[in-house]
């Protein structure tokens, strides 16, 4: 298990927070999310076994936020 913070930009609300944790809940293998707009990051708890950060990045992007994962 892995955890880890990424940055997310264009998170400006609760409801930002929300689509992204969301989005990152969605895949297999995500085990925890905590988003923050005003820090613009994401702390995600993952299996790296089975996600990757190229599969959350599209997640996050799909739901429509920029997603760095280095």
């Amino acid at each position: 298990m892995v955890s880890k913070t990424f940055e997310v930009s264009g998170m400006a609300c609760g409801h930002c927070k929300a689509r992204v944790e969301k989005a990152l809940l969605s895949l297999e293998g995500v085990i925890a999310a905590e988003a923050n707009p005003a820090e613009r990051n994401v702390k995600v708890q993952y299996d790296e076994n089975k996600v990757s950060p190229l599969a959350m990045k599209t997640a996050v992007e799909n739901a429509g936020y920029r997603f760095h994962d280095e």
